[in-house]
Order: structure tokens, then sequence, then C-alpha cells
């Protein structure tokens, strides 16, 4: 039987103590979308949370998780940041593999108030074909996000 692989994440996670269930699925380099992956796990696409990583004019580097089949609106991303001009996307991550735990520097964080109507939310372990799975309150609490309306 294949060992689980464990990633930065996780060891963020369990240092902190916060319960989370890992998944590994399959990567298809043609098909690297989050929506793709919550079909491999089986789980609801609402439930599935994708890590952006935008910049605003004023207040610099923000991340916005939304679920996987959702686009953020840049003028609400804006408003909840408290910026003024709309938000541009970062590049520089390999995607597929962007978590809100464990990024170099923590930068203000935003979840999409959907994350509110799942016991428990998935998003990328760091690395393609794992996530992880956790209560958003855990989630929220760890990284220091806002709920938002983002969408």
């Amino acid at each position: 039987m294949k060992k689980l692989v464990k990633t930065n994440v996780m060891r963020l996670l369990d240092a902190a103590k916060i319960a989370y269930e890992a998944k590994e699925y399959p990567v298809d380099e043609n098909d690297l979308s989050g929506s793709h992956a919550a079909d491999l796990m089986g789980v609801d696409h609402g439930s599935v949370f994708k890590t952006l990583v935008l910049r605003g004019e004023k207040t610099g580097y923000m991340v916005c998780c939304i679920p996987v089949d959702g686009e953020v609106d840049l003028k609400k991303a804006a408003r909840a940041a408290g910026d003024k001009k709309e938000l541009l996307p970062v590049t520089g991550y390999v995607r597929g593999g962007c978590s809100p735990i464990g990024m170099k520097k923590r930068f203000p964080t935003y979840l999409d108030k959907s994350a509110g109507e799942y016991e428990k939310i998935a998003v990328s372990a760091g690395m393609r074909g794992v996530q992880v799975i956790l209560s958003p309150a855990d989630l929220g609490r760890y990284v220091g996000a806002e709920m938002a309306d983002l969408m």
C-alpha cells in the first residue's frame, strides 16, 4: 500500500494540532482544474477551494480562497481589502499547488463566505494531487482569514 505523502502544509497543521484529512488523487497534467480534483476525490465542487494570490494597488498582495468553479469578482475583492483599484493576479506559483497554509510570508487572506455552508472544505496541501480537508473555521483561524463575499 502506497504511503501518503507528508507535505509542509500537513506538518504545519500537525504542529498547530488542527484536525484534517489528507486526500491524494492522480494528477492529470492536461486538466489541473480544481473541478477535476473534486471529481477525482468524489466531493461537492463547492467544498473544494482554490487559492489565488492577487495584488492591489495600495494594499499589496492578498490571498483569496474561493470555490473551484467560481471566479473572483475583482471589485468585491478590492472592497474586502480596502483597495480602490482593481486587483491583478500575481504569477509564480505552480498551478494546482498553491495553498493558503504555509506561504513564506503571511498576506491578508480572505475566505469566500460560501465556506461557511460546509462543515469541512478542501484546500491544496501544497502540491499537485494532494488536498487537506478541514473545518473552514480552523483554516480561517490558522491563516488569519476574514470571511468575505468574493464572487
